[in-house]
């Protein structure tokens, strides 16, 4: 799907995610990227936005690598990828350290952009998490389960690009 900028992929994105209006939808928009492209999809829809703060648990030394991914919430979700720790032979304490450290960074942003407000209830509606992208789906599969335990009616993701081999594998 070619699009101009992000604004343009959210309106694209917005007329294949019609059928989901009925549903009393939910945006879930991942900053920074995703944020311009869930905030069409809402106003097309009439939903609420709200964000999703997933973080990418970076490789020690090599930090564009994900070694897996840590979401937010009341029970934080941490997906890892063990053939990259492995592959590294990053230990357990070195992973645990870069993930307290982006832990931090999501409470930090949490509270700035959040404040005191709770986020928005999805369950029994549908739940669409909104992405500029997908590289690798480490940060996308985190959020993906994170949301499945807010027991959503139906979940559904949303990208304007994203490599078929990724697609196959978070559909898997």
């Amino acid at each position: 799907m070619p699009f101009v900028n992000r604004s343009d992929a959210g309106k694209q994105l917005a007329g294949e995610l019609l059928q989901y209006k009925a549903g009393q939808p939910v945006i879930l928009a991942l900053p920074r990227g995703g944020v311009p492209v869930a905030a069409e999809i809402a106003a097309a829809l009439g939903a609420p936005l709200d964000l999703l703060l997933v973080r990418k648990i970076g490789a020690p030394m090599q930090p564009e690598l994900a070694m897996g991914a840590v979401v937010d919430g009341a029970n934080p979700v941490v997906v890892r990828n063990d053939d990259v720790v492995r592959l590294l032979g990053v230990s357990d304490k070195e992973f645990q350290a870069v993930c307290d450290a982006e832990m931090a960074e999501i409470e930090r942003r949490r509270k700035r952009y959040f404040g005191n407000r709770q986020p928005i209830d999805v369950e029994d509606r549908v739940a669409i998490i909104v992405d500029d992208g997908i590289a690798t789906g480490a940060t996308i599969r985190a959020g993906l389960q994170a949301t499945r335990h807010r027991k959503p009616q139906r979940l559904v993701l949303a990208a304007p690009v994203a490599p078929p081999d990724t697609l196959d594998a978070l559909r898997g």
